[in-house]
């Protein structure tokens, strides 16, 4: 069974989706039935123009840059102390802040615990409040 993916940005979507849950782009679904094969017809994905106002079903903007979860977890648990997790989420200002107060040791207790949040928040709760896609 082959997976549908949005023209607009690339992400997977489901049988069925009138729009894609990533970019907001509304999609046509048509369906190619063979009277051949008693298999389910695959539908076919026709981009339809939206207009200049999008509206993101889930939030996630397709403009965010594309993160690993996992290695943000890991560089919060192993180098937290210093920033490195919050310098590679993109939150500079942050990142010079934990390493102003390295010295300190409270850094460090922060980011495991941040590490850990990383690792054990969802998919979508992660993106929305990082701003970031997961690559």
């Amino acid at each position: 069974m082959t997976q549908n993916v949005c023209p607009q940005c690339g992400a997977p979507i489901e049988a069925g989706a009138v729009e894609c849950k990533f970019c907001g782009e509304r999609l046509t679904v048509a369906q190619n039935v063979q009277p051949q094969q008693p298999q389910q017809p695959q539908p076919q994905v026709i981009i339809q123009q939206a207009g200049p106002q999008q509206v993101y079903m889930t939030g996630i903007n397709p403009a965010w840059p594309i993160k690993n979860k996992i290695v943000a977890g890991l560089l919060g648990i192993f180098l937290g102390g210093i920033g490195i997790h919050k310098f590679y989420m993109g939150k500079i200002g942050m990142g010079i802040l934990y390493l102003v107060f390295c010295w300190t040791g409270i850094p460090a207790i922060i980011g495991f615990i941040e590490g850990i949040i990383y690792l054990c928040s969802n998919d979508e709760n992660f993106q929305l409040k990082n701003h970031v896609r997961i690559g």
